[in-house]
């Protein structure tokens, strides 16, 4: 049964100093960063198959992470447990498949058995290894450094500071692969169609303004005209056309100013009272692209015009709020 200390132990400062140790660790990593990383970036580029990675322990679960992070940007990759590999996994690499191995130690024996079956496929092998002098280091083709001076457990044993220079070493070799193949926003989009993070990524501006009639009045008309458009459409505002040629927008904003400069408000005309230069948005931008726009002016509704400057609709804040993009 463990004992609970919280009384004598500053909890707040224990966490500080868990961080601590593994900032430091990590500037370390990146201090003393070599050609390892650069040699595996390369070596998976030109096999151009996928990278199938291993571990045991917790290694092996980041390198699950791992693999999702590749698999997501770009490169094919897959896991395989270092323990299931001896016992029929081994038959998932492909001949020309790099295969990379996660392992603080380099010396566990489901290493040591793993290791010379991958090397008699000629499989390259890319060893994620903490001891530079450890079987793992030996046998591979190109090691990649994960060394660290201490675990962040009091008992310097719980995998803490390795297990996360393994895993930002593995972001490390994705950010590279990235970048080496102009990997861009819109390729992520297709590996990430679902939740809030792919409607940001393909969510167009059109997309959301389809959703809405498109409120508009021309600049000769009369103010209860411009009242009734706004009110009937329910979007905050209205395009001001002169003919199809966007002049301006008027919001509700710009209706209660005027009702409380003007006596006559039933002889006002929307171009009385149109803000002049309304901010728009091409139909074919992102609407994630919109937020800068809606914080930088400080505006709720966004004009969106086509190509052509033909006035499209309006897109509301409240859109991507609904969406999850905002």
């Amino acid at each position: 049964m463990f004992l609970l200390k919280t009384q004598t132990i500053d909890i707040k400062k224990t966490a500080q100093e868990t961080l601590q140790i593994e900032i430091e660790n990590l500037q370390a990593l990146h201090d003393n960063l070599d050609q390892g990383i650069v040699e595996a970036v390369e070596c998976i580029l030109q096999s151009n198959a996928r990278v199938v990675i291993s571990g045991i322990g917790k290694s092996a679960i980041i390198a699950q992470k791992i693999v999702a992070t590749l698999n997501s940007t770009g490169t094919p990759a897959i896991y395989m447990h270092a323990a299931d590999a001896v016992h029929g996994d081994l038959g998932m690499i492909q001949k020309k498949d790099v295969v990379i191995v996660l392992s603080n130690s380099g010396n566990t024996p489901e290493i040591k058995a793993l290791v010379p079956l991958i090397k008699s496929f000629g499989n390259a092998l890319i060893g994620f290894t903490g001891n530079d002098t450890s079987f793992l280091a030996e046998k591979s083709d190109i090691v990649v450094s994960c060394k660290i001076a201490q675990e962040a457990c009091p008992n310097n044993l719980a995998p803490t500071s390795s297990t996360t220079a393994q895993m930002v070493m593995g972001d490390a070799l994705a950010v590279c692969l990235i970048k080496c193949r102009n990997f861009s926003s819109s390729d992520f989009s297709k590996y990430h169609p679902g939740g809030n993070l792919g409607k940001k990524m393909y969510t167009t501006v059109q997309d959301l303004c389809d959703r809405h009639e498109k409120p508009a009045v021309q600049k000769s008309d009369k103010l209860i005209d411009v009242l009734n458009e706004i009110s009937s459409k329910r979007l905050g505002a209205s395009a001001v056309l002169d003919g199809d040629k966007l002049v301006g927008i008027i919001t509700d904003g710009d209706i209660r100013r005027a009702l409380q400069k003007q006596a006559d408000i039933y002889q006002l005309e929307a171009k009385d009272i149109m803000g002049n230069s309304p901010q728009t948005m091409l139909n074919t931008e992102l609407a994630v692209n919109c937020i800068e726009k809606f914080k930088a002016h400080n505006i709720s509704q966004l004009i969106v015009m086509d190509k052509s400057n033909t006035y499209c609709g309006i897109i509301h804040i409240h859109d991507l709020n609904k969406e999850g993009i905002l």
